[in-house]
């Protein structure tokens, strides 16, 4: 039995945001179009609104993409007649592939996991586009340590829906008990967790974190890689000494 550690993508290991604003800077120039922090930040404030509507099931992927750029295209006036929504989106995705940041020592926590914890494995449980998944995780070196990727577009299923946690399963091929999940959104990654009875490390989390740790069944709290390692490493420990759940541990959070 090996120990299934299920990481989100995106604000977990790798800096999705830094990625975001350097591709859609080329993207826009390549286009003849303007690139500003005030577009980047609406575009996205937006973005972040899709993909709540995609997690809730109210919108399609394809619906996602057009509308994200529709709406940037309708902040670049004039200049932008005549793009398409969904050959721009491509072009986006296809440049944040090549332009993979990680967050700061999340490639020397991976490692650690990998050395320090027996019968670890380690795969990406995330909501997104292959392309761009495998794209950056292969640009940073973070695929040396990745037993398997879970993508939404592959799966077809996103979370928190315990579907996609449900084929996770059943591709690992071990049972519930030896999968922990960790992230840092609350409405994807911990809802899933909740909704597919798992337990969960809400990473770098903020706001009302004891209302959210009991509105999300939350198991664990990690405010920095050296914190979540010793979670993961307790929680380990806890499922080879003893036959039941594991003591929970919460951690002091530090003030942010």
């Amino acid at each position: 039995m090996h120990h299934n550690f299920l990481f989100d993508l995106d604000q977990t290991l790798l800096d999705f945001h830094a990625s975001e604003y350097k591709a859609l800077g080329i993207v826009l120039r390549s286009n003849g179009l303007s690139f500003s922090d005030a577009i980047y930040w609406a575009f996205r404030a937006y973005n972040k609104a899709l993909w709540l509507e995609l997690e809730k099931g109210t919108i399609s992927r394809t619906e996602l993409f057009t509308k994200r750029f529709q709406d940037v295209f309708s902040r670049c006036g004039a200049a932008a007649a005549g793009l398409d929504p969904l050959t721009v989106n491509d072009d986006f995705i296809r440049t944040m592939s090549v332009n993979g940041v990680l967050m700061d020592g999340a490639l020397e926590f991976v490692a650690r996991v990998k050395r320090n914890i027996p019968g670890a494995r380690i795969y990406i449980a995330s909501n997104g586009a292959t392309v761009n998944a495998k794209g950056r995780i292969a640009s940073t070196g973070l695929d040396r340590y990745i037993d398997g990727l879970f993508i939404s577009e592959d799966i077809g299923v996103t979370k928190p829906d315990a579907a996609f946690f449900d084929i996770c399963l059943e591709r690992i091929g071990e049972p519930k008990s030896s999968c922990i999940m960790i992230g840092d959104s609350l409405s994807s990654d911990m809802l899933g967790a909740k909704n597919a009875s798992l337990d969960s490390v809400w990473f770098m989390p903020s706001g009302n974190i004891e209302e959210a740790v009991k509105a999300y069944g939350i198991t664990y709290c990690a405010s920095s890689f050296d914190e979540l390692f010793e979670i993961l490493k307790k929680w380990s420990s806890g499922r080879c000494e003893a036959a039941g759940r594991p003591q929970r541990f919460m951690p002091r959070m530090m003030e942010r």
